[in-house]
């Protein structure tokens, strides 16, 4: 089967002008349409070849849709279902959704409604598959650092370009993006590697330490300096020294910072020599460090000094699916650390990952995996699992082109595949009756 078509779909159903009708759409959206006229061909099909999504009509002479899609379910993990049908009715669409149809669509249906069901279904599917895939690849050049978004591969790009080069690297992000990985990296990608890489959190040491810390000290330099002793700086003699939270040094430590990046020497406290020393200097911050020049905040020629090469390290919500190939990575990882089976997130629970913010980025995820494997003692990872702010979040990518007639009715769906189909439970979320519920799915084309 080809496989040069943004998915392969089968669509089946017993009218042969329908089926004409929806390969021909199908075809112009750029799919590869296969059709089947009953349950009984179709089941050889799905037997014989592999299909994204099957679209099947609810009411066929013979085995119906409901038989289709349970043994799709039952049978290929990797196949979406869809219904269509001219006979839509609150019980049907309860049922279709209950035992595994992803949309339900009441004939008749423009083309624009079709394609959007469609698009919806792939979406979920593309989800899945990034979640449960088999083998997660690890860029093998920079451990640690995994991705296959663009925004990623700029980064692993700029890595592999600050590499070939010792200038000063200023790395930029949110808190949890993974600064520290991508300065480790180049550092093991450069000439460097063979010495050492010595981070150093600027926020975490006391001011009144940090210079000794940085730049050692001699015996007697002050109470309790009772042995000399060497600085980060000198410590990574050869190698780069790696300075996250940059943004938190003071104005008196940013004219000494200064001072080592332009004349290449430190001074040890206590000691009237200077000292000096080959380093690569890499620099992360969480902030804005050109405001807090403009304020006055951060001296204007150290940050120019520290600007030379300039990587920005995307938040996890702009990695598109990066977030599933992670959280299935960290899954894996804890898995095997805990000696545990590995367990599969739910739809529920992944389009709950895609709409979440994730202000703490690759960090936050992976403590929220390490956390549901403690917690979680069965085979799968459902939305009810998760924290209740994820559960609630707004969605971080709203759709504003799409009418509220839409957003209400795909929201009702997914409201009772949540609950299995049970009417007074979806209900009961929703804030309404069943008696409306009912009407609601009644008047409503669900995409």
């Amino acid at each position: 089967m080809r496989r040069d078509y943004e998915a392969v779909i089968l669509v089946v159903d017993d009218n042969a002008e329908t089926l004409e009708v929806l390969e021909r759409n199908l075809n112009a959206a750029g799919y590869q349409v296969w059709t089947a006229q009953n349950v009984t061909d179709a089941v050889k099909l799905l037997q014989n070849e592999h299909f994204d999504v099957v679209i099947t009509d609810m009411k066929m002479p013979g085995a119906s849709g409901l038989d289709l899609i349970k043994y799709v379910r039952e049978n290929l993990n990797d196949t979406e279902v869809m219904v269509i049908t001219g006979y839509a009715t609150v019980e049907s669409a309860v049922q279709a959704v209950k035992i595994g149809a992803e949309e339900y669509l009441p004939k008749p249906f423009t083309d624009e409604e079709l394609l959007n069901a469609v698009k919806r279904v792939l979406e979920k599917l593309r989800m899945r598959r990034a979640a449960d895939a088999s083998k997660i690849t690890i860029q093998k050049v920079y451990p640690g650092l995994l991705g296959e978004s663009p925004a990623m591969k700029k980064v692993f790009n700029a890595i592999e370009r600050a590499a070939q080069v010792s200038a000063t690297v200023l790395i930029t992000g949110e808190s949890g993006t993974g600064k520290e990985l991508v300065a480790r990296a180049i550092h093991y990608a450069s000439k460097r590697a063979s010495a050492p890489f010595v981070p150093v959190n600027c926020g975490g040491i006391p001011e009144s330490l940090l210079e000794s810390e940085l730049f050692g000290y001699v015996k007697g330099a002050f109470t309790g300096a009772t042995e000399t002793r060497a600085g980060f700086f000198q410590t990574a003699e050869g190698g780069s020294i790696f300075l996250d939270e940059i943004s938190e040094t003071s104005p008196s430590m940013q004219v000494k910072l200064l001072r080592v990046l332009q004349d290449k020497e430190v001074r040890m406290l206590g000691d009237s020599r200077v000292y000096r020393v080959d380093v690569r200097v890499m620099a992360a911050t969480n902030k804005d460090l050109l405001a807090l020049v403009q304020k006055g905040a951060f001296r204007e020629d150290l940050f120019f000094r520290l600007n030379v090469l300039n990587i920005s390290v995307p938040p996890l919500r702009e990695r598109g699916e990066d977030i599933f190939l992670l959280a299935r990575y960290f899954l894996e990882k804890f898995a095997r650390e805990m000696g545990r089976s590995v367990p599969h997130f739910t739809d529920q629970a992944l389009d709950a990952f895609r709409r979440y913010e994730w202000p703490g980025n690759v960090r936050e995820l992976e403590n929220l995996i390490q956390r549901l494997l403690v917690m979680v003692d069965g085979d799968k990872i459902d939305i009810t699992d998760l924290p209740s702010h994820m559960r609630f979040s707004v969605a971080a990518k709203i759709d504003l082109t799409r009418t509220l007639k839409e957003v209400e009715s795909e929201y009702i769906l997914q409201v009772l595949k949540s609950v299995g189909g049970n009417l007074t439970r979806a209900a009961s979320i929703l804030g309404i009756d069943r008696k409306t519920l009912r009407n609601k799915l009644k008047e409503s084309k669900p995409e």
